[in-house]
């Protein structure tokens, strides 16, 4: 057994047809082929199931494919305990970050991060929660941004920074002559919010049941962005919440309609997240130092009330 067939059989087990996992790998197909049957052979069990069209593992396939994972990434300390002891950092790193967090964030931070560590290649996806548990768990992310706290088996939390919740209320809404608005005062009947798959919209919910004025049933708007919803709740189709640091690209029309909460203030707290195997730690707090040290001078809020990420429904445990 060889670490070189674990690769081919995770690649297999990803793409579910060994052309493709060739291609991944960057061997021939029939090389593939033949190093995960001397593997099955070796082991005298069958890890694939060939007959099912896309290729299915076994259920003794399941578990090793599971163990594979496990010791392809102890391979993989070893590169790192000799690029720590060297104090490189470098190489490619495969970093997710949710939709509601990507497109504030990222400016912030990307270029003070290429300039400090030229030599990592970034390769930045945007997925939803749900999406980067199930890629960090196979592997096929180093790390993710993501709003926390998730309390998952075998998922490491850093927290970067705690953003609050800002009413966004146009000039026809009842909250409009507030100064600050406070929980009680939200009703979802008027919220306008982001489509399902987007954890802030079940931070919302969550906050919103805290208060007096949540039913089951009610009329919702939905969306997928919050420029949309910015656009509907100047057409006077209700409210929204948007995070803080959506808030500061905002016209400056746009801002008069801005609320903040009385303290404690709701917020999300936005984490770096990784696998406890801890593989590449030296990126992942190069990383992390990076973006401190440009949110500290933009988000200086303590007293703060942290809202839950996770729907009831949406749990995300093994």
């Amino acid at each position: 057994m060889t670490i070189t067939q674990l690769h081919y059989v995770l690649a297999v087990a990803e793409h579910k047809n060994f052309t493709k996992a060739a291609q991944k790998v960057f061997v021939t197909q029939p090389t593939l082929s033949m190093q995960i049957q001397k593997l099955e052979e070796e082991l005298d069990v069958q890890i694939f199931d060939r007959t099912k069209k896309p290729i299915q593992l076994t259920e003794t396939g399941q578990k090793i494919v599971q163990q594979a994972r496990n010791i392809v990434n102890e391979s993989d300390r070893i590169k790192d305990i000799v690029d720590q002891q060297k104090g490189f950092v470098g190489g490619v790193f495969k970093l997710g970050v949710i939709p509601t967090i990507m497109p504030t964030l990222l400016p912030m931070f990307i270029n003070n991060f290429i300039k400090k560590y030229p030599k990592v290649k970034l390769k930045i996806e945007e997925l939803n929660t749900e999406a980067i548990i199930e890629r960090l768990r196979e592997g096929h992310l180093d790390a993710a941004i993501a709003a926390t706290p998730l309390e998952l088996q075998g998922i490491k939390e850093n927290v970067l920074y705690y953003e609050p919740f800002v009413g966004y209320i146009p000039n026809a809404h009842r909250l409009h002559s507030k100064d600050k608005i406070e929980v009680n005062d939200l009703d979802i009947d008027d919220m306008l919010l982001l489509e399902d798959g987007h954890c802030f919209k079940d931070g919302i919910i969550n906050l919103c049941k805290s208060s007096r004025n949540y039913e089951e049933d009610h009329f919702q708007l939905e969306s997928g962005s919050f420029e949309t919803l910015i656009k509907l709740a100047n057409e006077g189709l209700g409210m929204t919440l948007l995070p803080y640091l959506h808030t500061m690209d905002l016209k400056d029309e746009e801002k008069k309609n801005l609320r903040m909460f009385k303290d404690p203030v709701p917020a999300r707290e936005v984490s770096l997240i990784y696998n406890r195997s801890e593989l590449k730690m030296q990126i992942i707090e190069a990383i992390r130092s990076t973006i401190a040290g440009v949110v500290k001078g933009a988000i200086a809020f303590h007293n703060v009330n942290i809202i839950s990420p996770l729907s009831k429904n949406k749990e995300f445990q093994e």
